[in-house]
């Protein structure tokens, strides 16, 4: 609306200046004399302007008509084109122009505009692998989305065009949400050009979020060929999505093939948790104990986490506290440097009511780092030993305040999970989920026992003849400090 009312002011500024320039030609007196073969003409200023105009509209005239008439004079000497290529190369122009002007609006966000000349230059230039995307492009920014479909079908007849017809209409259906269709728009797009990185993506992220894991592990192999990725990212994002893999098909009761599975993603990333738990998993459910001690030993080594502790656990399900500390030497001796390690050698000590031990095994974790987990450990220590029934609740009101210390943390937002996922629930990003300390503290455990998963609540030794309080579990002791 402003720019329609800014072109009426403009063509009235623009008649009223000629108005007022022609008034002041004639007022000013002068005149001009033409003699021609003895004629002589006297003409006023206006009048000259005037005349000045219809020469150079004449002359335009004389070179279009000569150009005709050479056309013809082609034609006569047998050029059976050359009446019609002088009518084309003037239509041709015109839609070259228009199809320029429609870029240059386009551009400029003025989307309508656009349009108009897009549509001029398909029918001007009749070539619709120049024409047809800016009708399309200039459609979607107008907001006309049935001629920007109608226009992208169109590019699909051609091969030179397909692939930018199948691509806009992948991100039509990618931006109305409807991801079945754009599923298959994606896999027809890498059909036809496996190497654009762009679709690979695309693809990707739609086969992971549809669990068609196995074709995403093909797209992955496809971005290793292309160039598009790093050997070590791709042995990494593969082994997630193998993992995957193998929860779907364990999922589905096929032992064999999860187990398979499993051991396959173990084997393309030791450091990956859930596939040496899983694939430590699969090795027990065949009865060989030996490789998943093997697997959880390995990946251990690489990151001590309480996940493999927990499957480790599952080896011997019935053993004595006793001999399940003896069994997980095995593990506390291969990392006896990390914390995690310190924490579970006093979770075990404590199963067996060698409180003092457990004290020496956590070492200063306690206070260097408190966690929820380092004080509830440090808590069952002190009511082992027969400490205070105020000491013990106030180690348990200091661990349910505590940081919770290592959990699941997206690398690009942050935010934190209870499990591991192969894609963050939060933003949709891959393979970004690590094990590493929170930005900040969240909320506490609903159960303190929760956080000592190897350890069994065990009252304190008799000689201290404990209190009411003290031969309690840990639960009731946290509810009752609360």
């Amino acid at each position: 609306m402003l720019w329609s009312l800014t072109k009426v002011v403009f063509f009235v500024a623009l008649i009223a200046a000629l108005a007022l320039a022609a008034g002041l030609l004639a007022e000013s007196g002068s005149a001009m004399q033409i003699v021609v073969a003895g004629w002589e003409f006297t003409i006023g200023p206006v009048q000259a302007v005037v005349l000045g105009l219809l020469v150079l509209i004449l002359v335009w005239l004389l070179l279009k008509i000569l150009g005709f008439l050479g056309a013809i004079v082609r034609f006569l000497n047998g050029d059976e084109t050359a009446i019609s290529r002088y009518f084309d190369r003037n239509r041709e122009q015109r839609g070259y122009r228009a199809l320029s002007e429609g870029m240059m609006a386009l551009a400029s966000g003025e989307a309508r505009l656009a349009l108009i000349r897009a549509q001029s230059a398909e029918k001007l230039l009749g070539k619709p692998e120049l024409t047809t995307l800016l009708v399309a492009q200039a459609a979607e920014a107008a907001g006309d989305r049935k001629r920007a479909t109608e226009a992208y079908k169109t590019l699909l007849q051609d091969n030179s065009t397909r692939f930018v017809g199948v691509r806009g209409l992948l991100q039509q259906k990618l931006a109305e949400g409807d991801r079945e269709v754009a599923l298959k728009l994606a896999e027809k797009a890498f059909e036809l050009r496996p190497k654009h990185v762009e679709t690979q993506d695309i693809l990707l992220k739609l086969q992971s979020d549809a669990g068609d894991w196995s074709g995403a592990r093909a797209t992955l192999g496809a971005k290793l060929k292309a160039g598009a990725l790093p050997k070590d990212v791709y042995r990494r994002r593969d082994a997630v999505l193998a993992l995957q893999q193998a929860r779907t098909v364990m999922d589905d009761e096929a032992s064999i093939e999860a187990r398979e599975a499993a051991i396959e993603a173990n084997k393309l990333s030791p450091d990956l948790i859930p596939a040496a738990s899983l694939a430590a998993r699969g090795y027990l459910a065949k009865g060989d104990k030996k490789n998943a001690t093997r697997v959880l030993k390995k990946a251990w080594e690489v990151m001590p986490h309480p996940d493999l502790a927990a499957t480790f656990a599952t080896i011997e399900p019935d053993e004595t506290p006793h001999e399940r500390l003896k069994r997980f030497r095995t593990l506390t001796n291969a990392r006896p440097d990390s914390d995690e390690s310190r924490m579970l050698l006093a979770e075990l000590l404590v199963a067996t009511e060698d409180f003092p031990a457990a004290r020496r095994a956590l070492e200063d974790i306690a206070t260097r780092h408190p966690t929820q987990r380092s004080l509830a450990i440090l808590a069952a220590i002190a009511r082992g030993e027969g400490a205070e029934d105020v000491v013990v609740r106030d180690l348990v009101a200091k661990a349910l305040t505590a940081p919770r210390g290592p959990q699941w943390v997206c690398d690009k937002c942050q935010a934190i999970h209870s499990g591991w996922h192969p894609v963050c629930e939060n933003c949709g990003s891959f393979d970004t989920l690590s094990w590493r300390e929170p930005p900040a503290a969240t909320a506490a455990s609903q159960s303190l026992a929760d956080l000592l998963p190897l350890m069994d609540a065990r009252p304190a030794p008799e000689a201290k003849q404990p209190d009411e309080d003290e031969q309690l579990p840990l639960d009731e002791i946290a509810r009752r400090a609360n």
